[in-house]
């Protein structure tokens, strides 16, 4: 399971499977318990979502092996499977553990290179969406390059490929500049522009005044900021501009989830109803 297709969320409304996922996050990842349904509906309410939209979601969760039910009565608690623990724990990393601007760039990059046929359209598009969620780019047609040596192996699992795919780790040679290749394979003044929505919506003295409560805010805030880092490549940050607003962005967000924990967690303590595992 991933966001992998989703489109920049810092200047609309996240969708509800977002904020899901920031919010079993904070409040089920690492922890041994379920939450009942009716009040996920009851902090969804607050962000404006509706009970409708949220069953929903859960209901597709748990089909997707996402989330198990636990009937107790005549309430429903769902709790995460350890599918969902890992794709949780990769977004924990992500946003506490990864940080938003590559200082350690080693002047390597890993290369994926395919050429699969008509006939498997739809494993292309899987395979396209994977690795833009992993920070790939397409430097031309068929080639994909990512900074720094991953580990693509759980990126082509499930997708049998065979010999459809190369993956090489590799240095840019003259005439080919590293600055060429971020240049050719990423959007960086897309990225930028995404930088500075989150800014002009949590830079601000107030953010978010017409929000109920600042378990609201924690929770769009989460959601806004690893829909932020999971659409951002990780460039090295030699190849980017001195005033990179990832820097900033970086700043506000932890200031921010750092006054909104306390009170958003005893809100939430206040309204959970949770389930011993």
């Amino acid at each position: 399971m991933t966001l992998a297709g989703e489109d920049d969320q810092t200047a609309q409304s996240p969708r509800p499977q977002s904020l899901m996922f920031s919010f079993l996050g904070i409040y089920a990842l690492h922890r041994r318990t379920a939450v009942y349904s009716g009040s996920v509906i009851d902090v969804f309410a607050r962000l404006g979502v509706s009970e409708e939209a949220v069953r929903s979601t859960l209901a597709r969760m748990v089909k997707r092996t996402l989330l198990t039910r636990y009937r107790r009565g005549r309430k429903v608690y769902f709790g995460l499977t350890a599918h969902a623990a890992d794709v949780l724990e990769d977004g924990r990393r992500r946003v506490w553990e990864t940080g938003a601007v590559n200082r350690d760039w080693n002047g390597t990059w890993t290369v994926v290179g395919f050429s699969l046929p008509d006939s498997r359209r739809s494993t292309r598009h899987d395979l396209r969406s994977r690795l833009i969620w992993n920070g790939f780019g397409l430097l031309q047609s068929g080639l994909w390059i990512a900074p720094g040596t991953k580990d693509v192996t759980g990126i082509l699992a499930s997708l049998d490929l065979g010999d459809h795919v190369t993956v090489l780790t590799a240095s840019a040679f003259k005439p080919t500049e590293a600055a060429d290749l971020v240049r050719k394979a990423f959007d960086i003044e897309q990225i930028a522009r995404r930088y500075r929505s989150f800014l002009a919506q949590w830079d601000v003295p107030r953010p978010l005044p017409e929000a109920p409560d600042d378990l609201t805010r924690q929770l769009l805030l989460h959601t806004d900021w690893l829909q932020l880092v999971r659409q951002d490549p990780h460039l090295p940050a030699e190849q980017l501009p001195e005033d990179w607003p990832a820097i900033r962005a970086e700043q506000v967000f932890h200031t921010l989830a750092r006054d909104y924990e306390q009170p958003a967690a005893k809100l939430a303590a206040a309204v959970l109803d949770e389930l011993e595992l």
